[in-house]
């Protein structure tokens, strides 16, 4: 506070000072524009037009420059003439010096230049040590003399010294006047503020009712108001801040989602009865966030930061089923802020979700196919009434297969939930397996044709019957068949080819589209499991596609293999043994 005091001091003394300098040099400054403009005024009243009448009239005689000397000693005292103002006769033509009123040397100027053209010469610089003025005697428009006076200024330096000294005394006593006067006027501004200071270090210690004494009606006297003002205030809102931390104590303590809340270092340091109820751990012994989240594997330190956003984890306990959403709280400065868990315990809820998952992915998968094709078939038909016999028969045969393909899926779909308990009603036949590869290439042709793939058929001659479910089998082609043309990209290319050997036979899908990540190929088959899931989305796919053809390969005793290079392509190969081995 004393140093704001003297910065005060400072600045009231440099502004008076600066005041002074700048009224000092101004003054200063008038008395030399004061004095020009005496002498000029002088200059102009003494060589008037009669004057100068004179003055040519003499300059005519023989020894004209003796007699304007004579002329003008009866001018002198109007002129001023005196020890530092002088008159000199010069010649009209060299600028040479004829006579003067003493004898000093005239050096050329440039008053006297302009006179020896013809002009008055006289020339304003207040700085210059002297003032001048040339006056030109012209007969029959020659220059013939030249009158020039000559003042020294030295009557205006003594005036100037004896102001500079004045001005000096009254800076001297102005400083001296300012530097108390400053004291005081610091002193009244200061004041205040050291008792707001004041005042804050109490309210920093909670002395919340502390209130200032308001002692004037200026703007430090509204800034205390204010500081009451804001005291009063903040002791409303920790007041508030309170009741509203008794309303959230007895909400958490009685909500029924689970709540814990973590220290930087992990260690539990709050937490709700629901919480202990969902992940039972005991109360009575300190915990941390890896004993309680053990089951979870997700670390500690990698949870999301200060931002706003929060992460979830599905969390399997016992036989409950719990959803465990993390969020850190603290400051941006503090580097280890704590953590907050909420624990929601869904297990009901997951149950039914994933039966009506289970459901509208097996609806959306195998229905989508048979639709398109039939969709296809018709709408070719209906564009093309002139097709041959054959070609519109062939076509009818197609929808009229599909259709009923899907009458059966229909059915299917209510029995999948026997696929799992083994309760699954298989139509076991010996079939045509030549017939069923053909089947599944002609319902996906127009599908591939229509997305711009070349699809290509090829198959063994020797290709045996086979003892199995038909339906499914086909089922199982079709499926592949489907993901190749989906997951190809234009003018791709797909090879569907059915080859006989010794033991077994083998279906292999073989396409050049956009392939599948190394690190997803191990999960392909597990049910709801989708690589893109974007894309999956956007194609109709929900991921249970390939499990279901898996159960039906395992069923008949074979395997499905999936082989992928990303961004080059994918072979899917099913192998099935020719005795048709099938699962009772």
């Amino acid at each position: 506070m004393r140093s704001l005091q003297m910065r005060l001091v400072l600045v009231l003394v440099l502004l008076i000072v600066s005041v002074m300098v700048i009224v000092g040099t101004f003054m200063l400054n008038q008395v030399s524009v004061y004095y020009f403009d005496d002498f000029t005024e002088q200059m102009n009243s003494v060589f008037n037009a009669e004057v100068f009448a004179v003055l040519k009239n003499e300059a005519r005689a023989e020894n004209g420059a003796e007699r304007l000397s004579l002329a003008l000693e009866a001018y002198s005292s109007s002129m001023r003439i005196s020890g530092y103002r002088n008159y000199y006769i010069l010649d009209g033509k060299t600028g040479q010096t004829l006579f003067g009123s003493n004898d000093d040397e005239v050096v050329r100027t440039p008053a006297i230049i302009s006179a020896l053209g013809g002009k008055i010469g006289q020339e304003k610089r207040i700085s210059s040590g002297y003032i001048d003025r040339a006056n030109p005697i012209v007969v029959d428009d020659e220059v013939k003399y030249i009158v020039y006076i000559k003042d020294t200024k030295q009557d205006q330096q003594r005036l100037t010294a004896s102001m500079f000294m004045i001005i000096l005394r009254t800076m001297v006593f102005a400083l001296l006047f300012a530097v108390i006067l400053s004291f005081f006027f610091a002193k009244t501004i200061t004041t205040p503020i050291e008792n707001i200071t004041k005042g804050a270090k109490k309210l920093s210690m909670g002395e919340l009712e502390y209130e200032l004494a308001v002692e004037s009606n200026d703007e430090i006297g509204t800034l205390t108001e204010t500081f009451n003002d804001m005291a009063a205030a903040l002791n409303a809102t920790l007041a508030k801040v309170e009741d509203e931390r008794n309303k959230l104590d007895t909400l958490f303590l009685y909500m029924t989602d689970g709540v814990t809340a973590f220290s930087g270092d992990g260690t539990l340091i709050h937490y709700n009865p629901a919480a202990v109820e969902m992940l039972s751990f005991d109360t009575e012994k300190d915990k941390t966030y890896a004993e309680i989240f053990k089951e979870l594997g997700v670390d500690f330190s990698s949870l999301s930061g200060m931002d706003g956003s929060f992460e979830e984890y599905n969390m399997e306990t016992g036989e409950k089923t719990l959803k465990v959403s993390f969020a850190r709280f603290g400051t941006e400065a503090e580097e280890a802020g704590g953590v907050i868990a909420i624990i929601h315990d869904f297990t009901t809820a997951a149950k039914l979700e994933n039966s009506r998952r289970e459901f509208v992915a097996n609806v959306s998968h195998e229905l989508r196919t048979p639709l398109t094709n039939v969709k296809s078939y018709t709408e070719t038909l209906a564009e093309a009434p002139d097709a041959p016999p054959e070609m519109r028969e062939r076509f009818f045969d197609v929808i009229l297969n599909e259709t009923d393909r899907m009458t059966r899926i229909v059915k299917d779909l209510l029995t999948l939930s026997r696929l799992d308990s083994a309760k699954m009603d298989w139509k076991h036949e010996n079939f045509s397996m030549r017939k069923s590869v053909e089947n599944a290439y002609r319902a996906m042709e127009m599908e591939a044709r229509r997305c711009g793939h070349k699809l290509t058929l090829s198959v063994d001659a020797s290709l045996p019957d086979f003892y199995g479910d038909r339906e499914r089998i086909e089922q199982v082609f079709i499926n592949l068949l489907s993901n190749a043309v989906k997951y190809t990209g234009k003018d791709g290319k797909i090879d569907f080819s059915a080859e006989n050997y010794d033991e077994f036979i083998k279906i292999t899908v073989k396409d050049n589209g956009i392939g599948i990540p190394e690190k997803d190929i191990p999960r392909l088959f597990e049910r709801f499991y989708r690589v893109d899931k974007a894309r999956s989305r956007e194609m109709g796919g929900t991921g249970l596609g390939l499990a279901i053809a898996k159960e039906i390969a395992e069923h008949h005793g074979g395997e499905i293999k999936i082989e992928s290079v990303y961004g080059k392509g994918t072979t899917a190969s099913v192998t099935l043994p020719k005795e048709g081995k099938v699962e009772e």
